[in-house]
């Protein structure tokens, strides 16, 4: 069972995801930010991963693709501010919906067992909030935080 809290207010274009890991900040950050990690815990397990793009620095790009029996699914945006160990804001978008962008912000929140990863996403309506809460968003996040706990027990 995940530990991963995700808050989708009816009627509001927002999603918010809590998860408290045992790390530090940098640590976090570090796997959160390292391309050659990012496949290891992004997206879900049954999905196959590639990451073309992942340049976290202000004005840095990512682009990666999820994989199953029944297609790709390409994932894109741009880091629009990046504070080591503290905060990234960045979009998200599905190119499966092309101009149907997200803003996210992440923020790494030291607290007395480790960490708080806490991630508001704003997107641009409601609609399409519900659009990508009703694609399984919410099987795709807790399994990728589920993963991030995994890889940040293994790395240590």
């Amino acid at each position: 069972m995940s530990d991963t809290v995700i808050n989708t207010p009816a009627g509001t274009p927002f999603v918010e995801v809590t998860r408290e890991f045992d790390a530090t900040p940098s640590q976090l950050f570090r796997i959160l930010s390292d391309r050659d990690l990012v496949t290891q815990w992004l997206g879900p397990r049954d999905l196959d991963a590639t990451v073309e793009q992942y340049d976290v620095r202000l004005g840095g790009t990512y682009r990666y693709i999820h994989r199953d029996d029944n297609g790709e699914y390409a994932f894109r945006g741009v880091f629009h501010t990046v504070d080591p160990d503290k905060l990234i804001i960045q979009t998200f978008e599905w190119e499966g919906a092309p101009g149907e962008v997200c803003l996210e912000k992440m923020s790494l929140e030291p607290t007395e067992k480790g960490v708080r990863l806490h991630q508001q996403s704003v997107f641009p309506s409601v609609e399409s909030r519900d659009q990508y809460v009703g694609h399984g968003m919410e099987y795709g996040i807790r399994d990728s935080m589920d993963r991030l706990a995994e890889l940040i027990a293994k790395e240590g």
